[in-house]
């Protein structure tokens, strides 16, 4: 538990040690440039302040955090499931690969205007039109871990006569750990990207209503003051909760 904070206070010191490093050297360009269309850190920081104590961004990024946790968790779990299947049995990855090919290229913007057609300016829309946008590439990399997976273990645990359920848990999802925690990553970061898009097209609430307002105003420093509060809380997910998960999958994966 001591070597766990100990690494934790480091991690959390360098990123706090890079954070201000961007804030200085954002301060320092901000004043070498001296534009209204380039905005200090204090001033981006002053209108976090007043955003906060003063506007909506506490219910907006609520409203936003709300959308991305429902829609990586669907994406995630369907997304799984599908590239599990897709990388355990060749010919149903030989049917259904093309079909991911084309997902895969639908752009986001296409996919969010169907949805809002199809089914109306309502919440499971704006859900549904980020869940097809993150599914295809979740697919890819659970697929190319099933893949991999040493089949040799799988021989060992039916020589043993393990059952079905203990050998997918137990020796299987085991080795797809490190693919899942990557497809995670990077789907949080993308679904958060197409849920701003969504809420800025078509929901009265969240981070991208809010930029969209803060667009029609021409208010950059609002701008970069939501930007900077979200990715703020993303951080603070990373160090939360993929790190220890990170440090779960590696401790099992040196006990193995």
């Amino acid at each position: 538990m001591v070597f766990l904070t100990q690494a934790t206070s480091r991690w959390l010191l360098s990123r706090i040690a890079t954070v201000l490093a961007v804030g200085v050297l954002w301060q320092v360009v901000a004043w070498l440039v001296a534009s209204p269309d380039f905005p200090s850190c204090t001033a981006v920081l002053s209108s976090i302040h007043f955003h906060l104590t003063q506007g909506d961004m506490l219910l907006n990024l609520w409203a936003t955090l709300n959308r991305v946790a429902i829609s990586f968790v669907i994406s995630m779990l369907i997304g799984v499931v599908i590239g599990v299947l897709m990388g355990s049995y060749s010919q149903l990855n030989k049917l259904t690969d093309t079909a991911l090919i084309i997902a895969l290229n639908v752009p986001a913007l296409v996919t969010i205007l169907l949805c809002y057609i199809w089914f109306g300016l309502v919440e499971s829309a704006a859900i549904a039109a980020v869940v097809l946008n993150k599914i295809p590439t979740v697919v890819v990399m659970i697929r190319e871990g099933a893949r991999v997976v040493d089949r040799d273990l799988l021989a060992v645990a039916k020589i043993y006569r393990l059952s079905p359920s203990r050998t997918f848990f137990k020796v299987f999802l085991p080795q797809l750990y490190p693919f899942i925690m990557a497809s995670a990553r990077s789907g949080l970061s993308l679904i958060w990207k197409i849920v701003l898009v969504v809420e800025l097209l078509g929901r009265s609430d969240g981070v991208g209503f809010a930029l969209n307002t803060q667009f029609q105003f021409f208010d950059i420093t609002g701008i970069l003051a939501y930007t900077c509060a979200f990715i703020s809380i993303i951080l603070c997910v990373e160090g939360a909760i993929f790190r220890p998960l990170d440090k779960l999958i590696a401790r099992g994966s040196a006990h193995g």
